[in-house]
């Protein structure tokens, strides 16, 4: 599926579509070029799910929660591993146990697509805004936003 994205008030409504779907144990994958709208995307999903606070780019610190929604979330920025091996190193299974994963640059963590709770986004710079692939696992089959 292909989403049109044209300006900050579309990636908004896309974000909030996305989180009145969101579960436990799933996984949002948001992949693309530097600048294509990874953050953006995830601010969206956060603001939401009710999060009102800011939310910084975890492409320092790796890791951000967000116990206190519902569901809790765990949003990654994985820009800096060298290694998908270093997902071990990070404790990311424990910060995954009961919440969901926002997860940018999936690939350098070895990639979330083979499961069936992950919905994998590819966001691209346009000529107007942005658009997004959108692919779900089979447990997305159902609720695609």
């Amino acid at each position: 599926m292909i989403v049109r994205l044209p300006d900050l008030a579309a990636v908004e409504a896309f974000g909030a579509r996305i989180a009145a779907k969101l579960g436990v144990g799933d996984v949002v994958a948001l992949s693309g070029t530097l600048g294509a709208g990874k953050t953006t995307l995830s601010r969206a999903i956060l603001h939401g799910l009710g999060y009102a606070g800011e939310v910084p780019s975890p492409t320092f610190t790796i890791i951000e929660t967000y116990d206190s929604l519902d569901p809790p979330v765990v949003h990654a920025d994985f820009y800096r591993l060298d290694d998908p091996s270093e997902i071990e190193e990070l404790g990311l299974e424990d910060y995954r146990e009961g919440a969901v994963l926002l997860a940018e640059w999936p690939d350098k963590a070895g990639g979330f697509a083979n499961e069936p709770a992950c919905l994998s986004i590819t966001l691209e710079i346009m000529d107007e805004g942005r658009r997004a692939i959108v692919e779900g696992g089979a447990d997305w089959l159902e609720r695609m936003p």
